[in-house]
């Protein structure tokens, strides 16, 4: 998601570029992107449409998504996981969403791999959570360039590795650092974007899943 500075957005404040090309994206990095989610239900969705996204933007997805919900059950993993291939079938031909077998058959064990994990006394979000970047990890000034150059990160690449391990499927590095911004592992508002304070305090609020 390209965010090399900030603009002035149609209500005179400034925000992170890329969000400004359609009002989908405005109120999606407004209201959702960055701010750090612990439920372990969204993480997983975000997780799994991440992996819709790869090879397409993050829009196509965005638009799609209530759609996706609806075909997935609401990205219940225990609902998920009991799809077998007459789910496959249907969601194959349901244009709502993108028709991937790969990345569909991937929700669908990335669900039993969730499932897994709760099984195991362990949940995603506290997973997730552990890969967080320490401040000394991250750029002390989060600039347009600095930014450009966080594709993939040491923590998603261990993130992406844990998530392979333990089952999940399209979780490359750079997945799980999008994941990471998206979900509030890290605060990717660049400086001068009037969401990253607020973001900022609801990190230093916010109780870490264990």
């Amino acid at each position: 998601m390209p965010a090399l500075a900030t603009r002035p957005g149609p209500d005179g404040r400034d925000r992170c570029s890329w969000c400004l090309g359609a009002p989908d994206y405005l109120a999606y990095h407004d209201e959702e992107w960055g701010r750090p989610v612990v439920d372990g239900t969204l993480l997983f969705e975000k997780l799994c449409l991440e992996g819709f996204q790869s090879g397409l933007s993050w829009l196509t997805i965005l638009r799609k998504r209530e759609a996706f919900r609806r075909a997935f059950a609401g990205f219940d993993p225990e609902r998920v996981a009991r799809f077998g291939a007459r789910d496959v079938t249907r969601l194959l031909g349901d244009a709502g969403i993108v028709r991937h077998r790969g990345k569909i058959e991937a929700t669908i064990a990335n669900a039993r791999a969730a499932c897994a994990l709760s099984a195991a006394g362990e949940s995603l979000a506290a997973l997730a959570w552990r890969f967080e970047p320490t401040p000394a990890d991250r750029p002390r000034h989060l600039t347009g360039a600095a930014l450009a150059r966080l594709t993939e990160t040491p923590e998603s690449v261990a993130l992406s590795k844990e998530l392979k391990r333990r089952g999940f499927r399209f979780v490359g590095p750079t997945t799980a650092y999008a994941f990471m911004q998206a979900m509030g592992l890290v605060n990717d508002h660049l400086e001068g974007c009037h969401v990253r304070e607020p973001v900022e305090r609801l990190r230093d609020r916010l109780r870490r899943p264990r």
